[in-house]
């Protein structure tokens, strides 16, 4: 950007009202309070107090003024800053961000010691699970470090405000005020060379949501200098094709330099009154910000910055050019300015001491009640007074530091003559620790999908026989009937009802704001569920087929699957994802790579049901719970006939329990989804040949057996045959484990474990091509006759 002239003359500064000068005053306390804490924050890291650190240095100012916009029921999707937001509105004290910097989970209001800094949240659920008032205040969605991570998440949280002003039927007294609500959403600019930031805003500009994104630009992306970054070098330029016009959708952009108080101070309160009347989203390009600090405290920013460019920064700072625009107007003395430099000071530095006391004594106090459990000194062994003098010199008692000195004394002196106070303090001490850093992956509430157990189909005495995607269809009436808060959306999803069906009619009898279509965007279709889910509502979003999950996954391993953990069981998003895969001849629309997503969902539920039927029992359970859920139809079953049950929208599939479909005595199989149809044929075959297989449906792969079932199958058995469609070594490799290490299973076994499965290419294209790529039914047999004879 260019460099500005340094000197400004009291006539260029717009002078705000005189009813202000008090809060400007405040404004400048909390922005110096605010970059005392950001320059104590680097301090720590640099000398070992911290582990990493970013801050609000050089963006304070906007803040300040966001602050005047925001309103109660307000939601925030922002990037790992911002605590000058939190100061301004007093949601955060000094004291409690810097415990969150030290990893404090007892004083770490945000994650429990989780998260690093920089990164906040606020509960929307009680310990039970049950929805806070969220019209009362400013809503923190917990923050994630992936750039541009947010923008989805903030977009969902917009779209349920344009939702609850929809639909009056909606039960929204703890969630919305008639959708008046902003998803304030906030961004780096280097940031918004992201896909995700763009995606974002094309959604928000088409479908008309009150969001507002403030692009925060200092000019560099850690050292990447915008120009390099962004067409024109300018985020709002380079977005002019986005702006509303006359007649059109769009969005609204804006600009303001980040040190100009006045301007900042007219400009987002007025945006807010317009994207809270109009619906339609805006973007705010915060400029000419500086960072005194660099990026954060990896690195320096004297590194890569021109010696101009670092005399520009110190000019044209926020606060320096706060003080002036103070000074130049007259609302403030130079004296009273310093004072409140001087008490901010002073009030960041007892933050930090108190912050850091805290800290310490409980780990202290833990300290010397682990050395009281040690013997008396006549029996002692030399082990053991090294162990306590090891202790008694730790610099840093943590609990993990203990808890390792207790594991070498035991590793020396073994089990037995390890002092059975020491073995009772380590059991629990270890799960302790384990509790506090790996608690809430799932819900623990009772409504947890978990706890709600199984109910079984019910059929008449002649049951009736239709094709799946209609059996589906009868049950998404049924539950939109049933329930005003779920919705479905996706690729194809309103007008057609899907590609399969499967929503088929649904759109015309309960409308388009319920079941609506939206343009190619898997990310932000999870993010406009995720957003939704966490005020609410129940939404099912679509990804059309497996195989384009993987544009949405970023999305789902980073923000769905962790935001019940990171926000330490303050926050939840019950959203389903519904695809498909499995079978359908083509490289691209065949998905059954499942592995990537069993090794970074996990928080979420992956169910895998092999029919139509065994999909609506699942929903029924999901839709009972309060986790969030990937269900993959069989893509190939949607015309196969099964027999309705009457109770489809009330049955229940239980998660984590595998059915056995078959009773066998010579092999246990162990399969899932698409899988089941074809071993199950296999076994007919087998059986003509007198060798009896025991066909077991895993149904849904996380969570996995929970009751350790699949082990007691296979002591009866003795051998063990896992098929499925992924590559080798993928999910079959995941049950294997399941099945032999968690579960014991290693000593049942009278031979090898075999695994059959898809080959390590892609899925090739027809019927020569699928019959060489995924296990066919000769396959398993003849891998079940050589394992029986083995």
């Amino acid at each position: 950007m260019p460099l500005k002239d340094p000197e400004l003359t009291t006539a260029d500064f717009r002078k705000i009202p005189e009813s202000d000068f008090e809060r400007a005053l405040k404004d400048y306390y909390i922005c110096r309070v605010s970059r005392e804490l950001s320059n104590i924050i680097r301090k720590d890291v640099l000398s070992g107090r911290a582990k990493f650190g970013v801050s609000d240095d050089g963006k304070e100012l906007y803040q300040v003024a966001m602050a005047r916009a925001v309103r109660d029921g307000d939601w925030r999707a922002d990037y790992y800053r911002g605590h000058t937001l939190l100061l301004t509105l007093d949601m955060a004290t000094p004291e409690q961000i810097l415990a969150q910097l030290y990893s404090d989970e007892n004083n770490d209001p945000f994650s429990g010691g989780r998260q690093m800094g920089g990164h906040y949240a606020n509960a929307s659920i009680d310990a039970d699970g049950n929805w806070l008032d969220a019209t009362q205040r400013l809503n923190l969605s917990s923050a994630t470090s992936p750039t541009a991570g947010q923008m989805a998440r903030g977009f969902g949280l917009a779209y349920a405000s344009k939702v609850f002003r929809r639909d009056e039927r909606l039960p929204a007294r703890l969630h919305s005020r008639n959708g008046d609500e902003i998803a304030w959403t906030e961004i780096g600019d280097a940031s918004t060379s992201e896909g995700i930031f763009w995606e974002t805003m094309n959604a928000a500009g088409v479908t008309g949501v009150p969001m507002i994104c403030t692009v925060v630009d200092d000019g560099y992306g850690i050292s990447v200098p915008v120009d390099l970054q962004t067409t024109k070098g300018s985020i709002s330029a380079a977005m002019a094709g986005l702006a509303r016009e006359e007649e059109t959708n769009g969005i609204d952009i804006h600009r303001v330099e980040g040190w100009d108080y006045p301007a900042l101070l007219e400009l987002f309160p007025e945006v807010a009154r317009q994207v809270r009347s109009s619906h339609r989203a805006a973007l705010i390009h915060v400029r000419e910000l500086t960072q005194p600090n660099g990026h954060s405290t990896s690195g320096s920013h004297e590194r890569y910055k021109s010696a101009e460019r670092l005399e520009w920064e110190k000019t044209w700072d926020c606060l320096a050019q706060f003080r002036h625009y103070l000074l130049a107007t007259g609302i403030a003395e130079a004296e009273e300015l310093d004072e409140l430099e001087k008490k901010a000071k002073k009030v960041v530095a007892a933050a930090r001491k108190n912050a850091w006391e805290k800290l310490q004594a409980p780990r202290r106090a833990r300290r010397e009640a682990l050395l009281a459990l040690l013997p008396t000194n006549g029996h002692r062994t030399p082990a053991i007074e090294r162990f306590g003098e090891t202790v008694r010199q730790m610099a840093e008692p943590l609990l993990s530091n203990l808890i390792d000195a207790v594991r070498q004394l035991r590793f020396e002196v073994g089990e037995e003559e390890l002092p059975r106070p020491l073995r009772d303090w380590l059991r629990d001490a270890q799960r302790e620790l384990t509790a506090s850093k790996g608690s809430n992956l799932l819900s623990n509430t009772p409504r947890s999908p978990l706890r709600l157990g199984g109910v079984a189909p019910r059929y008449p005495e002649t049951p009736k026989s239709v094709p799946g995607y209609e059996i589906l269809q009868h049950f998404f009436a049924a539950k939109f009937e049933q329930r005003p808060e779920l919705f479905a959306f996706g690729e194809d999803v309103g007008e057609i009802g899907d590609v399969n069906q499967g929503f088929a009619g649904l759109q015309e009898r309960f409308g388009k704001h319920r079941v609506f279509d939206t343009g190619i965007r898997e990310w932000t279709i999870v993010g406009q569920a995720m957003g939704m889910a966490m005020r609410g509502l129940r939404p099912i979003a679509e990804i059309q087929y497996l195989d384009y999950i993987f544009y949405a996954l970023p999305m789902l391993t980073d923000d769905v699957a962790t935001l019940r953990w990171r926000s330490n069981g303050m926050q939840a998003c019950p959203l389903i994802i519904r695809t498909r895969g499995h079978r359908l001849e083509g490289v691209w629309h065949s998905g059954s790579y499942l592995s990537p997503l069993v090794g970074s969902l996990r928080g979420m539920h992956l169910c895998v049901p092999r029919n139509m039927v065994q999909a609506a029992g699942m929903y029924n359970t999901l839709l009972e719970g309060d986790d969030p859920a990937v269900v993959i139809e069989v893509l190939n079953a949607y015309r196969l006939r099964e027999n309705e049950p009457e109770n489809l929208k009330d049955f229940r599939v239980p998660l984590g329990v595998p059915e056995v479909l078959r009773p066998g005595s010579d092999l246990t199989l162990v399969t899932y989804g698409a899988c089941v149809r074809i071993c199950l044929e296999a076994a007919e075959r087998l059986a003509n040949h007198g060798i009896e297989v025991e066909v077991i449906d895993v149904q849904t792969l996380l969570p996995f057996d929970l009751e350790h079932r699949l082990a007691g199958h296979l002591a009866k058995t003795n051998r063990l045959l896992i098929v499925d469609e992924d590559v080798p070594g993928g999910t079959s490799a995941y049950i294997e484990r399941q099945i032999i290490e968690e579960q014991g299973g290693f000593t049942l076994l009278d031979a090898p474990v075999r695994t059959l499965t898809a080959s390590v290419h892609r899925p090739a294209y027809a019927d020569d091509g699928n019959y060489a790529s995924k296990p066919q039914v000769m396959d398993v047999v003849e891998a079940a006759r050589d394992l029986v004879a083995f």
